[in-house]
């Protein structure tokens, strides 16, 4: 029997610093909620918004992959490997933390926000070595279709992470149609609705929602608005 747990946007935790505005999809920092403290191997998934000329200063990860996909603006990354770089709208970054690295990450922009999804999966082999990967994506590339952006392998569309997991994202016209088939058993998938609203299996979800669904090899999405925009996040469960 197909099992989904479902995360209104509303339900997420909020945490407001002024320079940063955080919607947490699951547990973080001083947001602790025993019932979402993680999806299968999805541990984070953060809405952050990050104003003019402000950032993260140097601070430290190990043991986790960490994804970052900017929604607006432009997004600057200092890291412990040497890397600098600008990550923009239509960018995917990861990050194999690993043995452990540092890392700042700042609005490049003093005039306008920067808004990004930040996300972190757990690993299926601890104490890698850090590595640090950033593309470019062709958003024509997921017109009415899913776009793979994260796999497991190096060889494949997108990054790639130490996880048997698989992102993809979509954008849709009204009315559209599309089934998403699961690449391994065992394991579930998480969509995010970035923009817009669709029908998953059924369930009406709103621009922001969030929702789980497990054993099961195959689900169904309708979009229900203009340019709906899906983000599917398939994970192992155990």
């Amino acid at each position: 029997m197909t099992d989904r747990i479902l995360h209104k946007s509303e339900s997420r935790g909020d945490a407001d610093h002024g320079w940063l505005h955080s919607r947490h999809t699951f547990s973080f920092a001083n947001y602790y909620d025993p019932e979402r403290v993680h999806f299968g191997a999805l541990r984070v998934l953060n809405d952050d918004y990050v104003a003019g000329g402000k950032g993260f200063g140097t601070h430290p990860h190990d043991n986790m992959e960490i994804i970052s996909i900017p929604l607006e603006g432009d997004l600057e990354h200092k890291d412990s490997m040497g890397n600098v770089s600008v990550i923009n709208q239509g960018d995917v970054q990861v990050m194999s933390a690993g043995t452990g690295i540092t890392h700042s990450e700042f609005n490049k922009n003093k005039d306008k926000p920067v808004k990004f999804l930040q996300i972190w999966v757990f690993p299926n082999k601890k104490n890698v070595t850090p590595r640090y990967d950033q593309i470019t994506l062709d958003a024509m590339q997921r017109r009415n279709k899913f776009q793979q952006i994260v796999s497991p392998s190096a060889g494949d569309e997108g990054v790639w992470i130490h996880q048997d997991a698989w992102f993809h994202l979509g954008k849709f016209d009204k009315g559209f149609l599309i089934d998403y088939t699961l690449k391994k058993s065992g394991n579930g998938v998480y969509a995010f609705i970035i923009k817009g609203d669709v029908t998953l299996n059924e369930t009406s979800l709103n621009e922001r929602d969030g929702l789980g669904i497990w054993n099961t090899d195959k689900i169904s999405i309708r979009a229900d608005s203009p340019d709906a925009e899906v983000l599917l996040m398939e994970v192992p469960m155990k």
